[in-house]
């Protein structure tokens, strides 16, 4: 990770004054070594490209699984809790960046580390981890779905190049996904600066903005031809488990707006660093646009029928002209999405993997070989996980109650509370509070309500 010291804004305001670029300094902020000369030609990262960057990082599978928060929640609850949601996120961010500055602190794991010791950063480290492959596996599973079809709900819903080509050997699942992560994954997760991956970034939030478009287009078209009912507006609560149920869709929006373990290697990049502030508004207000417009269109347009995975509804005939071509074009460039998504989250696994097993070692950018070792050795994991792994969507659900949820508000509250340098404010603990007991509290439920669903699904054949 390419970094420079969180300093006060006034030494760090613009990054053509550092000599020293360390890209490893994060998870080791005693080691500063001098031969970073090789990045001098790098003035920092432009306001645009850090917006564009801190975006894919927010977007990505979340989005597909809004429209089904709205089933749950209704569309007027649900959209208030994405309003809600982001606002809570953008409050996480401001508390480490300010403890970060602080204490000196130039990544995530090194305010943990500066907080709670070794071992803070130790599960800082870990929860990237557990959160991040998770997210790539199910990214290249759903890559894998779009292009290739799947049978694991029991029923074959045909893939798109399946459905252009016919049944091939060449567009099974493992070939399809062998040739994307050669072709694609692969050549993304060489670039050593996250600032490279800017254009990428830009094209995948088109994509997500095409898939919106289409989406809101045939909302739009069903809607003046009579064919979409107004969908529920509150939630649908008869007895307690229906309440309960309410609570399951807390890591989807948890895990839709995790992008915390990004947001130092971004600022770090900046030329202006005072510019990080603007970058997490204007990403989040980006983002929550999109997710809303997601949400209520594509409620609106399948309604109760909305399943878990929005993109599994454009497998149907819509009932409306160029049917098929707009589901082709849905499937599409949403995988492309995903595609260029996948090198930003990439980024800090890669990072805080060598970081918990090579502690000691000198910047993971001035070594070419451990580098290019873990990003071979992690790509192979994600690979083998999406290929052998059925179905994780359960698995990814308690993922986002556990290692999500510690990233975006567990941490950033335990950080105020202890407050090392006695600068948090009574209204910092009042929210930090606010935010462990919420992260708690909605987290359990909802483990305990996934958990008493998939059981029951397990068991109900042989009843």
């Amino acid at each position: 990770m390419t970094i420079g010291n969180l300093a006060p804004k006034k030494e760090r305001k613009s990054r053509k004054n550092k000599s020293i670029v360390d890209e490893k300094a994060p998870l080791l902020p005693k080691r500063q070594d001098d031969d970073g000369a090789e990045f001098d030609e790098f003035n920092g990262a432009s306001f645009t490209g850090a917006v564009f960057n801190l975006s894919t990082t927010i977007v990505g599978a979340g989005i597909m699984a809004l429209p089904a928060t709205m089933k749950v929640l209704g569309l007027g609850l649900g959209i208030v809790m994405i309003i809600f949601m982001a606002f809570l996120t953008e409050a996480s961010i401001e508390l480490i960046l300010r403890f970060s500055r602080a204490g000196k602190s130039s990544s995530y794991g090194g305010l943990m580390g500066d907080a709670f010791g070794k071992y803070g950063k130790i599960m800082l480290q870990i929860c990237v981890m557990i959160n991040n492959i998770g997210v790539l596996i199910v990214y290249m599973i759903i890559i894998g779905d779009v292009l290739s079809g799947t049978s694991s709900s029991g029923v074959h819903h045909a893939g798109v190049l399946e459905g252009w080509f016919g049944d091939q050997w060449w567009n099974g699942r493992a070939v399809v996904l062998s040739v994307t992560t050669v072709c694609i994954f692969v050549p993304l997760a060489c670039f050593k600066r996250i600032d490279s991956l800017k254009f990428t970034s830009a094209l995948s939030v088109a994509l997500a903005v095409v898939f919106l478009v289409i989406t809101v287009g045939i909302a739009i078209i069903k809607l003046i031809s009579g064919g979409i009912m107004m969908p529920r507006l509150i939630p649908d609560v008869t007895d307690l488990t229906s309440l309960l149920n309410l609570f399951t869709v807390v890591p989807v929006l948890v895990t839709a707006y995790i992008c915390h373990y990004n947001v130092h290697s971004i600022d770090n990049e900046l030329e202006d660093s005072t510019q990080i502030k603007g970058v997490v508004r204007t990403s989040l207000a980006l983002c929550s646009s999109v997710y809303i417009m997601t949400s209520f269109f594509g409620f609106l347009l399948f309604g109760d029928a909305t399943l878990d995975d929005v993109l599994a509804n454009y497998d149907t005939n819509l009932g409306i002209p160029y049917s098929s071509l707009l589901n082709d074009a849905v499937r599409v460039s949403y995988a492309a999405h995903l595609m260029l998504v996948f090198p930003i989250v990439f980024y800090p696994l890669r990072l805080n993997l060598d970081g918990l097993l090579f502690p000691s070692s000198r910047p993971l950018v001035l070594d070419n070989l451990r580098f290019a070792l873990v990003s071979i050795g992690l790509i192979a994991v994600i690979f083998l996980g999406a290929n052998f792994i059925p179905s994780i969507w359960d698995a990814f659900q308690f993922t986002g109650a556990t290692a999500a949820v510690c990233l975006g508000f567990i941490f950033p509250a335990a950080i105020t509370l202890k407050d090392r340098h006695n600068m948090a404010t009574k209204k910092d603990k009042i929210l930090a509070v606010f935010m462990i007991v919420l992260a708690v509290f909605s987290n359990l439920v909802a483990i305990y309500s996934d958990a008493y669903a998939l059981i029951k699904r397990n068991t109900s054949p042989r009843e």
